[in-house]
């Protein structure tokens, strides 16, 4: 069951130094909201807050409430790991554990949650490769190591492993950055697909990937050097892209700066 993400004067910390300041939006379930906005603006570090990474840098805190339907996920006994079975992670380059299989790749969280039954394993590795459009390619050769796939494939595959344990929100941090067109298109195909069952929030550089595959687009920016990043506007993608609220937005996606 997909979930509501709903962020209330969010203050993101490294140490002393506010990298991001007053967030405040709401992430609808079944949808893909994509978060834009010129290096340094805190994109990425806003992203892992909606599963506690950023909690796992020294000296990261954060102030304010990130909402998953209702639930505080920074309140007083949440614990963490739940929160990060709950709101999946694929990162920027493909990260498969390059000493295992394939399957064993997708299997990783299950085994570490306890589950042993042989046969509960392999229909989930088989239901994840196939939600991650993977199965096809990769069906008669389940116990070859996942280093050995192409970029696209590892990609896809370390998304299977993400969806694995069935969470309810999948974050991409600018998941196509490393890949090929040709792969980068497979990967936004299948963001399609998953937002039938997940609530996506995806960073990304490439305007062009905001526009096809987002519902929502979030902008933010840096008012100055050594200052937080603040969120501009946030909208629908077709609003943000043909007629934002704020000139910054429409200098940013026409590539007047950032």
């Amino acid at each position: 069951m997909a979930k509501q993400i709903d962020v209330s004067d969010l203050d993101i910390y490294y140490g002393a130094f506010k990298a991001v300041e007053g967030v405040s939006m709401s992430i609808p379930p079944r949808s893909v909201t994509a978060l834009i906005g010129p290096s340094g603006c805190g994109k990425s570090t806003v992203l892992r807050t909606f599963n506690r990474m950023h909690e796992v840098i020294p000296g990261g805190r954060v102030e304010g409430k990130v909402m998953l339907d209702g639930q505080d996920l920074y309140a007083a006994g949440v614990d963490p790991v739940a929160v990060r079975r709950t709101v999946g992670m694929v990162f920027q380059r493909p990260n498969p554990f390059p000493t295992m299989t394939i399957k064993d790749n997708v299997a990783a969280g299950l085994k570490l949650n306890g589950v042993k039954d042989k046969r509960k394993l392999d229909d989930v590795i088989e239901r994840s490769l196939k939600g991650a459009n993977l199965w096809n390619e990769v069906k008669d050769r389940l116990d070859k190591p996942g280093a050995g796939l192409s970029g696209g494939q590892q990609q896809r595959l370390c998304i299977a492993r993400a969806i694995a344990v069935s969470p309810q929100v999948l974050l991409m941090d600018e998941p196509c950055s490393a890949l090929d067109p040709i792969s980068t298109l497979a990967i936004e195909d299948l963001i399609n697909e998953l937002k039938e069952k997940y609530t996506i929030v995806i960073v990304t550089h490439n305007m062009q990937q905001a526009a096809r595959v987002s519902d929502q687009t979030a902008f933010f920016n840096l008012a100055a050097t050594g200052k937080p990043g603040k969120l501009i506007e946030v909208d629908a993608t077709t609003k943000i892209f043909n007629n934002p609220s704020e000139k910054s937005t429409e200098d940013y996606i026409s590539g007047r700066f950032g």
